[in-house]
Order: structure tokens, then C-alpha cells, then sequence
């Protein structure tokens, strides 16, 4: 899997093993001492749109889609915050849809 947390910074910016991964979302993993756990902010709500009307933001190739768009998270305190995501799941033998790319950013902001 290739995974790109939203926070991520650095020389752990990408996570291409399980080990990575969990670290950003639980913390605690010494190797990753920048990860806070961002599963453990008390998320109160979610919502995901994919890119375009209906289904142009998904695209199926194969056992292979692909689907770009915004993530918003809302904490507890009601702020809400808008990230970039594009997934990439691939359905295996068993038939099962697995994730095999996550990249998540915050939105660009260029200086003004």
C-alpha cells in the first residue's frame, strides 16, 4: 500500500508500510515521533465528495478504481477542516475491494 497522511512532514511524509500507517492514526510508535494520532482527535463528523458530477470523480479500470475529491472532518469543537484525498482500491481474488493508495493533503494556499 502507499499511504500519504494529510499531516504527514519530513522524511515519514510517506508510509509505505502497515507499521507507518498506524502510527499516524494511533501514535505512540517511536520511529514516527512527530505522530500525534489523528484517529484519536474526537471527530464528530465526516464527509467525503469525489471530483465532478455524478460518477466522473471515479474512474473503474479492470479490478482497479480510482477516485479523487475533498474530505471534510468536523471536530468537537465544530471546526471543520476540508482535505485533498485521491484512493486507489484494487478487488482481489477473493473479491474483496482493498485500498492500495491513499494520498491526503491540505489544500494549497499560495502566498499572497
Amino acid at each position: 500500500m502507499f499511504f500519504k497522511p494529510t499531516l504527514a512532514y519530513g522524511p515519514n511524509t510517506f508510509r509505505p508500510t502497515k507499521k507507518g500507517a498506524l502510527a499516524y492514526f494511533v501514535g505512540g510508535d517511536p520511529d514516527f515521533p512527530e505522530d500525534k494520532g489523528f484517529a484519536l482527535t474526537p471527530w464528530v463528523k465526516a464527509r467525503y465528495d469525489n471530483l465532478g458530477d455524478g460518477d466522473d470523480g471515479i474512474q473503474i479500470h479492470g479490478d482497479i478504481a480510482i477516485t479523487m475529491g475533498n474530505v471534510w472532518v468536523t471536530d468537537k469543537d465544530g471546526k471543520e477542516t476540508m482535505v485533498d484525498k485521491t484512493f486507489v482500491f484494487k478487488k482481489g481474488e477473493d473479491g474483496k475491494l482493498r485500498l492500495i493508495v491513499h494520498k491526503s493533503s491540505l489544500p494549497f494556499s499560495p502566498a499572497k
